[in-house]
């Protein structure tokens, strides 16, 4: 390293810490389990300097961008979230300082200025966040899926077109090495043209996983969520096939839905499948909450070959009679890798984050899917698109 590079590395580092130093101060040691909050100054650089705003704490998976934050690897400016029940339980586990804490969006968005805002709030909320964002030009991106009704998603994305932000959707499977591993292989032909996608998500339910009482209270309400299991689980599925048939429109789309467990769910559907057809390939959609344990798998069946993604890293490739099973571990590369650090580098690139999972291009689609679903379970027909 020669002394121009050495002076740019630490150069880095000192901004890194000062802006840890001004938005991240030591609180007090929190009772329970969790541990301590990170030093002062952290020894390693965060895994992302965007300065990030929360929108919501009332989706359970806020606990990951939490606890990264708790551990030094993001930084937090702010934190809008009116309930203040709900605030006191995340402030003692993450060892948050009171100074985060906003109960209104648009003054932490306008007091803190993030570079941008990730929504842990209801479904039919995230047009709320995109409505006060977007004419502040600060980007968001909000927990799968994009909204809960198809009219409210063509609002959020005529706003981001209008104000010129990214409006981006976070999926769990997007970080999964399996299913990056199977999409490459279709791109290299492995398996010949793709005939058939069978995606299988859910779990046991939200209320007997242990979710929290404020996730399930709206998680299983039709208004809030958009539906039950449908819209839950229905969208990774939809997703992933959108990103498989690179962006194609699916022809029609018929669901049926079930209701099993009307003693604990009484307001949503608890089981649904879904058959999306396409011109020349054919995607079922196998979503509940309904299963005998937690699930998250996808099967690609091509003209020549078989793939099947059983988790976040293992991987059967089947060719005639011969099988392999491998266990993926370099599909995904760095910074494309992380929610945060991806949607780092897209608001540097304008041209990232148009036609992956993760774009509201893609995920205007899904919408049609998870409408058009609906409206057959609805109606009880076929819904040609």
């Amino acid at each position: 390293m020669n002394i121009k590079e050495f002076l740019f590395s630490l150069l880095i580092t000192l901004s890194a810490s000062a802006i840890l130093a001004q938005e991240v101060p030591a609180a007090k040691q929190p009772a329970g389990t969790i541990p301590a909050a990170v030093p002062f100054v952290p020894v390693n650089l965060p895994i992302s300097t965007l300065r990030l705003g929360i929108a919501g704490l009332s989706h359970d998976h806020v606990n990951n961008i939490l606890t990264d934050y708790h551990q030094g690897k993001v930084i937090i400016v702010g934190i809008a979230e009116a309930d203040k029940q709900l605030r006191a339980k995340y402030k003692e586990r993450y060892n948050i300082p009171d100074s985060l804490f906003f109960d209104d969006l648009k003054k932490m968005a306008v007091t803190k200025k993030p570079d941008a805002v990730l929504g842990f709030n209801p479904v039919a909320k995230h047009i709320d966040v995109v409505e006060v964002c977007a004419p502040l030009g600060i980007s968001v991106m909000v927990e799968k899926p994009l909204a809960a009704t198809l009219a409210q998603a063509k609002r959020m994305e005529f706003l981001a077109l209008k104000y010129y932000i990214k409006l981006l959707t976070n999926y769990e499977t997007t970080w999964y090495q399996s299913y990056q591993h199977v999409y490459n292989l279709t791109q290299k032909d492995s398996i010949g043209r793709i005939r058939k996608m069978i995606v299988h998500d859910g779990h046991q339910g939200p209320k007997e996983i242990g979710c929290s009482k404020e996730f399930v209270s709206w998680l299983t309400d039709p208004e809030l969520n958009g539906g039950g299991a449908l819209i839950d689980f229905g969208c990774y599925g939809a997703d992933l096939m959108t990103w498989l048939m690179e962006g194609q429109k699916p022809v029609a789309v018929t669901a049926v839905a079930r209701h099993m467990k009307l003693q604990i769910y009484p307001k949503v559907e608890d089981d649904v499948n879904i058959i999306v057809e396409y011109p020349t390939a054919t995607g079922i959609i196998e979503a509940s909450w309904n299963w005998p344990f937690s699930i998250k798998d996808l099967e690609v069946f091509g003209d020549s070959g078989y793939m099947h993604a059983f988790n976040n890293s293992s991987t059967l490739i089947r060719t005639g009679d011969t099988a392999s099973t491998i266990n993926v571990t370099n599909a995904l590369e760095a910074p494309l890798d992380n929610p945060v650090t991806y949607l780092q580098l897209v608001l540097k690139n304008r041209l990232l984050g148009i036609n992956d999972r993760s774009s509201l291009k893609y995920n205007m689609l899904v919408m049609q899917i998870l409408d058009a679903a609906k409206r057959s379970v609805a109606e009880g027909r076929r819904i040609v698109l």
